[in-house]
């Protein structure tokens, strides 16, 4: 009989302590021993320990990141009482939005019951099963009843999303209207069509944020909602008004703002002419909104207009909210989403939306003019800062209301964590970035007149990690920066055409350096038009601290200027690259990838030496494996003799160093492989190699280019190494992205002392 361990079983069935995300939840089943863990008879320790303390549940057990959604299909979507079966496909559809955007766990369960006490009781027994529920798709006014009374009975954060996900979304909406057309919150006359669950749930965050109450009238499909009403709700009735007023164009005289949650095509466009000036109107009914976009804006071209569709500006979806509340109030083990949770993840979509907006959000949309204002009051869904904006905000709140039961201190580990749990391992790039904001330098862009430089030098500037100098045309770049609603506030513009004394004293100093390399001062001068060469001799005049190049011109020709300028580091014989491959399983450094075609072996000596001080820089141990076809002698060949002698050099010439070879490359990334095979390799009982060395750019540059499509890997690069002074030369044709992460790693190489290059 297979004896178990009590430990193993309790390590097989642990999930990451309390307030870390667990990033990779498998575990093996793939022997006697792993089936025995994972059920009988290892399975009942971990349930001993639970039986013993009832949180242990969150130790040994996926409940920590665990949501239930359930609904009883009564009203679902646009298509009202529907009933339980029929509204699955909903449910499901939620889960995915959850796994996807804030990676949790969904369970959807339908519920036969239209009675409320039935179905509280069926909720609330299901509480041992979850760490949290997503009521979805309840008709009012059972809605709040159920709500109520799960939350007050329930340990675990809850949220009813049709009512309050539309109203957190909303309110940040409202907030950044009432910021662009200059008005007070406490002082706007409110008119609402609608009084189900997200109407009056919206109207309940608006008075926490200042709206007033006898400012607020609301219609539902039967009238005006006053305290004559005998068919309503006290929560509707809440809301009623006392004006001596009937109709809705009684109301809208003067109104601020619309706020539409009823049915298509109730307002009609006159209606429009009697509200005040800049009037706001949220026409949310789907598919059709209580007024069409194109009619609204043709009668108001003063309005400010938000839909819940996706064709139209100001999208009101759920999407931004729900998924990061939620992973926000699981991580501190909330017993409930609050007031504060809520008005935490309102002022966060709100705060996020004035930011610049990414260039992957961009070309998501198709649309390069994104930027703060009446066309964008909130984030779009598939902006990936969401969850490290709104989920952090909720946690918080959880935390300083006395709701949550584990604290976050280490907030940037846990950013971290929840965009490894996405896939997205950034816990290097976010050391690069913080770094460079401490201490942010004069970087000099060759294609200052391009969007995506553009684009990237306004986010380097509001981000404060450099001050970008532009190379360009002005008028062009001016030009761009009004078509695609860039502010470059900051950023210093340089026409070179234009800068004839700083031209020729550049030319001087050039002639100076190159005379004897056959560059005459005529020469000197017709090269300085040239942006490269002018943009690497203000980085050798000490006028700027780093410079980025390569975005349209192809490598070679981008890297020989800075060559013939800044030229070698002191004691180094060539200059090398080196891709910083990001993966969930941490970050991989491949060298040489872009110039040294097809080293000897005493060439790939130097490139070990620059490449293992370039992982150092990047606060990382470098664990080397000199990668061929070959382990350890396995094949004969050009290749693997080449790889072999190197690494017999790089041994001799760096003797501290954790270094192998020549090896193939699953070998050197696979530990267990190491271990059983090879165990006299040093890398062997390292975890394997984290620093890769190619024998000719062939092979490195294929591998990271196959990682970068299909690997699920990002890669940042290349990274020039060995340069005397730091300059960095871009893929051609580099994303925003890209380039922001080269000039952030350009900014924290030009702070080492003596600004030496990597």
């Amino acid at each position: 009989m297979l004896k178990i361990n009590k430990q193993d079983a309790l390590d097989y069935h642990s999930r990451t302590p309390a307030g870390k995300i667990e990033v990779v939840p498998t575990k093996p089943v793939s022997t006697q021993l792993d089936l025995a863990l994972a059920y009988s008879p290892g399975v009942a320790e971990p349930c001993k320990e639970i039986a013993a303390d009832k949180d242990a549940v969150y130790k040994y057990t996926a409940k920590g990141n665990l949501v239930g959604v359930i609904s009883n299909g009564t009203a679902v979507l646009g298509l009202g009482n529907i009933g339980p079966d029929a509204s699955k496909p909903v449910m499901e559809g939620k889960g995915v939005l959850f796994k996807k955007f804030a990676g949790i766990d969904c369970f959807d369960i339908e519920i036969d019951a239209t009675d409320p006490d039935e179905f509280i009781r069926i909720v609330k027994s299901l509480e041992p099963t979850f760490g949290g529920i997503n009521l979805e798709d309840i008709k009012a006014p059972e809605c709040f009843r159920i709500e109520t009374a799960l939350r007050e009975q329930m340990n675990i954060p809850l949220m009813h999303d049709d009512q309050h996900g539309t109203a957190i979304i909303t309110s940040a909406a409202l907030l950044n209207a009432l910021e662009v057309v200059g008005k007070q919150i406490e002082q706007i006359q409110l008119v609402v069509s609608g009084a189900g669950a997200a109407a009056i749930s919206c109207l309940r965050l608006y008075l926490a944020l200042g709206v007033r109450r006898e400012n607020i009238v609301v219609f539902d499909k039967d009238g005006l909602i006053t305290p004559a009403r005998t068919d309503l709700a006290d929560m509707q009735l809440f809301f009623a008004t006392e004006r001596p007023i009937s109709t809705m164009a009684e109301a809208l005289e003067g109104a601020d703002m619309f706020l539409g949650l009823s049915a298509g095509n109730v307002l009609a466009p006159e209606l429009l002419l009697k509200m005040a000036a800049d009037p706001i109107v949220f026409a949310l009914a789907n598919p059709d909104p209580e007024i069409g976009y194109e009619i609204a804006m043709a009668t108001r071209p003063d309005l400010i207009m938000a839909t819940g569709r996706t064709d139209h500006p100001n999208q009101v979806n759920n999407v931004l909210g729900f998924p990061y509340i939620f992973r926000g109030a699981l991580d501190v083990r909330a017993t409930e989403i609050n007031e504060e949770m809520k008005l935490a993840a309102v002022r966060a979509l709100s705060e996020l939306a004035k930011e610049a907006v990414p260039e992957m959000v961009n070309r998501a949309y198709g649309d390069n003019t994104l930027s703060f204002g009446r066309t964008y009051l909130i984030p779009k869904p598939l902006d990936p800062r969401l969850i490290t904006t709104v989920s952090p905000a909720v946690a918080k709140a959880a935390m300083d209301s006395g709701v949550a039961r584990v604290h976050i201190t280490d907030w940037a580990g846990y950013e971290d964590d929840i965009r490894a749990r996405l896939g997205v391992n950034q816990k290097l790039m976010n050391r690069i970035t913080s770094a460079a904001r401490s201490n942010p330098k004069r970087v000099v862009f060759a294609e200052g007149d391009t969007y995506k430089t553009l684009k990237a030098a306004q986010i380097l500037r509001e981000e404060g990690i450099a001050f970008p100098i532009l190379l360009g045309n002005r008028n062009k770049i001016e030009r761009i920066a009004a078509e695609t609603s860039l502010d470059l506030e900051g950023c210093e513009i340089i026409d070179i055409i234009r800068e004839e004394a700083k031209r020729e004293e550049y030319a001087e100093l050039f002639y100076q350096k190159r005379q004897r390399r056959g560059i005459t001062l005529y020469e000197g001068r017709r090269l300085l038009r040239e942006r490269n060469y002018f943009g690497a001799m203000m980085l050798e005049a000490g006028h700027a601290d780093a410079f980025i190049t390569g975005l349209s011109k192809d490598y070679g020709k981008s890297i020989v200027p800075a060559l013939q300028v800044i030229g070698v580091a002191e004691g180094a014989k060539r200059v090398a690259s080196m891709y910083i491959i990001q993966h969930r399983k941490g970050p991989f450094f491949f060298a040489d990838t872009t110039v040294n075609i097809d080293p000897s072996a005493e060439e790939m000596v130097d490139i070990i030496g620059l490449t293992a001080r370039a992982v150092k820089f990047f606060d990382a141990e470098p664990r080397v494996a000199v990668i061929s076809y070959s382990n350890f002698g396995s094949n004969p060949g050009e290749l693997p003799d080449k790889a072999r002698r190197a690494t017999e050099l790089a041994k001799a010439r760096y003797p501290e160093l954790l270094l192998d070879g020549e090896m193939q490359a699953n070998t050197a990334l696979n530990p267990e492989l190491l271990q059983e095979q090879y165990p006299f390799s040093p890398l062997a009982a390292k975890g394997g190699a984290n620093t890769l060395i190619f024998p000719n750019v062939i092979s490195g540059n294929i591998a990271y280019k196959v990682l970068q499509e299909i690997g699920g890997a990002e890669v940042i690069g290349p990274v020039l190494m060995g340069m005397r002074k730091p300059v960095h030369i871009l893929q051609l044709g580099a994303s925003v992205r890209e380039i922001v992460n080269m000039t952030a790693i350009a900014v924290v190489d030009a702070q080492q002392p003596g600004n030496k290059g990597l």
